[in-house]
């Protein structure tokens, strides 16, 4: 699939600290280096699910886990089939992540700088000193090269290419079994996979760390956001004003923004009836905290009436957000205010539809709301940074793996996501497979349409429809 570039990569790394910087210096009075992620380069931290995951991928894999305690590592999601994240320590890629749908498995892709993190015990190959110049180079692993095969390697496999002194001199593909590979005379053993020259510099660090290099930066987004605050109120004073507030960290900096500029103000959630509990006691959690009134805005049996006449959303037919929460939203505004200026945590490194609209728009179902979009420019990175500077109450589905906050069965998800989502929420994934599995029986529809995921996707479009922050 194909990169969007959708701004700006911001993400730098400071070698004084350890951390990721989000322009050319860092607080600490050091230059900065550029991290080359593939856009749109909307890159996150890793929580300790995240470390989890890929720590158990690569131990499982090689033998050692990747990421170590008390290093910060930074997520980046790519444009794949499924879902791929690039895995950034020390400034550099180290490696990739890939989730493999028809295998229902996660497969690792190291890069050579993964070496200065691990040192593997399971599928390596090690090269005779006179073949290390041209794998260098990118040359394939030949078997006249070869020195030692580890018994675990099977042809397809990733692997780390290593010199007799157990340097790193490549990564790649096997293309045969290791029993097989020790009767070869000739033919390649492993194929080498190009990569950039990029070298980790590794070192500790916390996110309090991060947050103190980038000190300026933030204030500087901040600035910035508080004065679009401040005009778009002044353009529109004869409106209520509330914060759109779904449990999600965009629309979390948002609210945090707002009541910087202008305090206390009622919170909008859309409440689908299809939410985690977890986001349901977020909503709860910040409004208490900042002693703010919550306006539901409730779907009730709405979804579900819809659902039995078109069956479930999908990715290139997502009826459900006007359905389950833009209708219900505008209903809510019309009761309350009649009209309304909503703040909502739209950015525009989220999506092509996002970055190309306006900041100050009236969504074509909600026409009794006008919407502002404070954070249209800040990235992920911004965001949490800014939510971390100010200890505030962010939902805990993002320390547990997920890294959108919706519904829970949203068709947008990844099939990665959603094997996760059923392995942690059983009852609320067998309630709604057996309304997959009613309509699958009443159409005709094959089994793969529940169990691969299929019910997803009605044709070949894309996710690039209205959502609501």
């Amino acid at each position: 699939m194909r990169p969007s570039y959708l701004g700006k990569i911001h993400l730098n790394w400071c070698d004084t600290c350890h951390t990721p910087v989000l322009g050319t210096t860092c607080a600490c009075g050091s230059e900065t280096r550029p991290v080359a992620i593939t856009p749109p380069g909307d890159a996150r931290p890793a929580f300790r699910a995240d470390i989890d995951l890929v720590n158990e991928i690569f131990t499982d894999h090689f033998g050692a886990p990747l990421i170590p305690e008390g290093h910060l590592a930074v997520l980046n999601k790519v444009p794949e089939i499924d879902r791929m994240e690039e895995i950034v320590l020390g400034g550099a890629i180290v490696a990739a992540i890939r989730y493999l749908p028809e295998k229902g498995e996660w497969e690792p892709l190291p890069r050579p700088a993964a070496a200065r993190y691990l040192v593997p015990t399971k599928r390596y190959v090690v090269a005779d000193d006179g073949a290390v110049p041209s794998i260098r180079e990118g040359s394939s692993l030949l078997a006249p090269g070869l020195v030692e095969i580890e018994d675990a390697v099977r042809a397809g496999d990733e692997v780390f290419i290593l010199s007799k002194s157990g340097e790193c001199i490549g990564v790649g593909r096997a293309k045969v079994d290791a029993a097989e590979a020790r009767t070869m005379t000739r033919g390649a053993i492993v194929r080498t996979r190009k990569a950039a020259p990029a070298d980790a510099s590794p070192g500790p660090a916390s996110w309090d760390d991060a947050v103190a290099a980038n000190r300026q930066i933030l204030d500087t987004y901040e600035g910035a956001s508080l004065d679009f605050i401040r005009n778009v109120r002044a353009s529109h004073t004869h409106l209520p004003i509330n914060v759109s507030y779904s449990g999600g960290k965009d629309s979390l900096a948002t609210l945090l923004l707002v009541l910087r500029e202008m305090g206390p103000v009622p919170i909008l959630y859309a409440d689908t009836g299809l939410e985690f509990p977890e986001t349901d006691a977020n909503v709860r959690e910040v409004a208490a905290r900042y002693g703010l009134d919550v306006v539901r805005a409730e779907t009730g049996d709405t979804f579900w009436e819809h659902f039995r006449k078109e069956g479930p959303p999908a990715v290139d037919a997502r009826w459900c957000c006007s359905v389950a929460k833009l209708l219900p939203v505008s209903k809510i505004i019309a009761e309350r205010w009649g009209e309304s200026l909503s703040f909502i945590g739209q950015r525009k490194y989220e999506s092509l539809s996002r970055k190309n609209s306006p900041r100050i728009w009236r969504n074509r179902v909600v026409g009794n709301q006008i919407s502002a979009a404070p954070i249209q420019h800040w990235t992920a990175l911004h965001v949490w940074l800014y939510i971390f500077r100010e200890g505030a109450p962010y939902n805990c589905l993002y320390t547990e793996g997920l890294d959108r906050i919706g519904c829970f069965m949203c068709p947008s998800s990844d099939r990665a996501v959603l094997k996760r989502i059923r392995a942690a929420y059983p009852d609320l994934w067998k309630d709604w497979e057996e309304k997959l599995r009613s309509w699958q029986g009443e159409h005709g529809l094959p089994e793969t349409w529940v169990s691969d995921d299929g019910w997803r996707r009605r044709g070949s479009g894309s996710d690039e429809d209205d959502s609501y922050n």
